[in-house]
C-alpha cells in the first residue's frame, strides 16, 4: 500500500530493507551499534599504544589475555557511560554484561601471571571517573575528557612492558611520544570537523603541534619526521575541509607512520 505522496509506505520500506540485509548477510546498522560502537576513531586509540608497547618491551603471552581485556574494557566502558548519558542502563544492560564478564575473565588471567599491575587500577579508575562525569552533564565530547581519554589509553604502553617483565619506566619515551600524538589528534579531528570555523581552536592546535614536534624532536631525532607531518596536517589539511572519512584515512596513516618511528627506536 503506498502513502499519499506516492511514496512506499514506511512498513514496506521495512520489509525491503531486512531482505536487503538478509541477502547481504549483514545486520542493520543499529544492530551492528548495538554491540559495535560507531567510534572509528577509538580503536585507532586503542590498538596504536597497544602495539608501541609490543614494539618497545617484546611480546610474552600474557599480552593476549591482556588485548582481550583492553577491547571488552573500551566497549564496558562504552557503553556503561552511554547508559549514564541517557540515563538508561536497562537498555545497555546485556552489553554491559558481556564485555564486563568478558573483560573480567580475560583480567583475571592477566592478574595471575602479573599481580603488580593492580598498581594501574586508580588512574584507570580515575580517568573512567571524569569520563562518567562528562557523560552524566552529556559533556562528552568536551576537549578536556578527550584528553582524559587520551592518556588512559596511553597508560596501556607501560602495561604492555610490565605483561612483558620489563619495568614501565622503560616505555616513557614511548608514553610521551603517543600521548603527543593522539593529543594532537584530538585538537585536528575537532579543528577540521565539529569546530572548523574556530579560529582559537586552530590556534591551539597548531600551536600544540610546534610544540610537540620540538619536544618529540628532542626526545629522538627520527621523531621529527612524523612530527612535522602532524604539524603540516594540523596548519594545512584543516583548511581544505575534508570530510570526517577522509580525515580517518589520514590518521591511520599517520598512525602507522607512529609505529613506524617507534619500530626504528628500538
Amino acid at each position: 500500500m503506498a502513502s499519499s505522496t506516492g511514496s512506499p509506505a514506511p512498513e514496506a520500506r521495512r520489509r525491503r530493507t531486512r531482505s536487503r540485509h538478509a541477502a547481504s548477510g549483514r545486520a542493520p546498522a543499529h544492530r551492528r551499534r548495538q554491540w559495535i560502537p560507531p567510534q572509528h576513531g577509538a580503536w585507532a586509540m586503542l590498538l596504536v599504544p597497544y602495539l608501541a608497547g609490543l614494539l618497545t618491551a617484546g611480546f610474552s603471552w600474557p599480552a593476549l589475555p591482556l588485548l582481550v581485556t583492553w577491547i571488552a574494557g573500551y566497549l564496558l566502558s562504552y557503553y556503561a557511560l552511554l547508559s549514564v548519558k541517557t540515563r538508561r542502563l536497562s537498555r545497555f544492560r546485556r552489553q554491559v554484561l558481556v564485555y564486563g564478564g568478558t573483560a573480567a575473565a580475560a583480567g583475571a588471567v592477566v592478574l595471575l601471571m602479573r599481580p603488580e599491575l593492580l598498581v594501574f587500577a586508580p588512574i584507570f579508575a580515575t580517568a573512567l571517573l571524569v569520563n562518567g562525569l562528562f557523560a552524566a552533564r552529556r559533556d562528552d565530547r568536551a576537549l578536556l575528557n578527550g584528553l582524559v581519554s587520551v592518556a588512559a589509553a596511553t597508560l596501556i604502553v607501560p602495561v604492555v612492558a610490565m605483561v612483558a617483565g620489563e619495568s614501565p619506566w622503560t616505555a616513557n619515551e614511548v608514553v610521551a611520544i603517543t600521548f603527543l600524538y593522539f593529543a594532537g589528534t584530538v585538537l585536528f579531528v575537532k579543528s577540521c570537523i565539529r569546530e572548523r570555523d574556530s579560529a582559537r581552536l586552530f590556534g591551539a592546535s597548531v600551536g600544540f603541534h610546534a610544540g610537540a614536534a620540538a619536544l618529540a624532536a628532542w626526545l629522538n631525532p627520527v621523531y621529527a619526521l612524523p612530527f612535522t607531518w602532524y604539524l603540516a596536517r594540523a596548519v594545512v589539511l584543516r583548511r581544505r575541509r575534508y570530510s570526517a572519512k577522509q580525515i580517518g584515512i589520514i590518521e591511520v596513516a599517520s598512525s602507522v607512520l607512529l609505529l613506524a618511528a617507534v619500530a626504528a627506536t628500538t
